[in-house]
């Protein structure tokens, strides 16, 4: 039986097998509720890619397995159960830092989501890990009473209510994938390494292509907007106008892009202020004034001075509503925190975003 959808609210499931033709599946293990997938730790090349276009948004909403039971190399009866959420990458991570370990893995559907997103919204959570437990058939399979959770996940799991109605105690391993072998060595004992998530360059830097792309998805429907709206007004001609007008608007857009997007997650932690929008904003100010700089604009002129105000709007606008995206990235940020930056920076933006697009439109007409 399929997998999906086949965990109701009542533990008392009916024992769902993930399917055995996924292509990541190196193999199979039979066991007292029938046979199951096995996986290996060594990733082959069409994981690699997989990842690579998850990380550039490419089928990154559907990049998910069947949840379920799984085993890793050649478990038996004794070995540990972790837990991990069904998005591909995640469960990739766990398998390919493990190496030399054999055990079960858990995969609890979470609808795509990686662990921690999945905990805050309530996917990898206490009623959807009981349900996995039952419907897996975990308690045939292993003769132990033990689950090991990853620790972001333990904002959405109860572990006591776990325990009551699925029998299985919860311990919470460490945050990186990395340190779940030494843990279990240490007789699932974590340092206060372990237990400390960080936030480097590298960790932030893997993050830009999937903000970057999805920023540039709206920048190609626009930019040619931008052209055409370019091109109106002045003496010159249309086509001259596009020329110099739309390409400097072009490149204004895209600067407000690179600030937002790129720049900001690199420069995350010295940038002034505790809201990303306004991290974003001092940014977009700085690309804001370079821009209109190199743009030559006439300041004796009506013209020229709404030009130079409509994109001393516009790019800081657009820089602080995509630095503001990466609060769903960060390490650093809290879901109140977040609603409360949005309902006032949101509305800001908008303003001067659309403000800032009138104004170059005047001057347009009045060039």
């Amino acid at each position: 039986m399929a997998p999906d959808g086949c965990c109701p609210v009542s533990p008392e499931a009916e024992i769902c097998l993930p399917h055995l033709d996924q292509p990541f599946v190196s193999g199979s293990v039979s066991t007292p509720i029938g046979v199951l997938p096995r996986v290996l730790s060594r990733l082959q090349w069409r994981d690699y890619w997989g990842t690579i276009k998850a990380r550039f948004g490419v089928g990154r909403m559907h990049y998910a397995i069947d949840p379920g039971l799984y085993a890793l190399n050649y478990p038996d009866n004794r070995s540990p159960v972790l837990v991990t959420a069904n998005y591909k990458m995640s469960f990739d991570k766990l398998r390919s830092a493990l190496p030399y370990k054999d055990m079960w893995i858990l995969v609890l559907d979470t609808k795509g989501i990686n662990v921690w997103c999945a905990a805050g919204k309530g996917n990898f959570g206490t009623e959807e890990l009981i349900c996995r437990i039952a419907s897996s058939g975990l308690k045939k399979v292993v003769t132990h009473r033990e689950i090991i959770l990853p620790q972001l996940g333990g904002p959405g799991v109860a572990a006591h209510i776990v325990k009551k109605l699925s029998g299985f105690g919860v311990h919470y391993g460490p945050i990186r994938a990395k340190d779940i072998g030494p843990y279990l060595d240490a007789g699932k004992k974590a340092t206060a390494a372990m237990r400390h998530k960080t936030f480097t360059l590298a960790e932030r830097s893997v993050l830009i292509p999937i903000e970057f792309f999805e920023a540039m998805k709206a920048f190609l429907i626009i930019a040619p907007i931008l052209f055409i709206i370019g091109g109106i007004g002045g003496s010159t001609g249309y086509w001259s106008n596009v020329l110099h007008f739309g390409s400097f608007a072009f490149l204004a857009l895209f600067s407000a892009i690179l600030m937002g997007s790129v720049l900001h997650p690199i420069l995350l932690p010295y940038l002034p202020g505790r809201a990303f929008s306004a991290k974003g904003l001092w940014l977009g100010l700085i690309a804001a004034l370079i821009m209109v700089y190199l743009g030559g604009y006439n300041l004796h002129e009506w013209p020229g001075r709404t030009a130079v105000l409509a994109w001393l709007l516009i790019i800081p606008s657009v820089s602080a509503y995509l630095a503001m995206n990466f609060t769903g990235c960060s390490t650093y940020t809290s879901l109140s925190g977040v609603k409360k930056e949005m309902r006032w920076s949101l509305p800001l933006q908008l303003t001067t975003g659309i403000g800032g697009l009138l104004l170059w439109i005047i001057s347009r007409l009045i060039a």
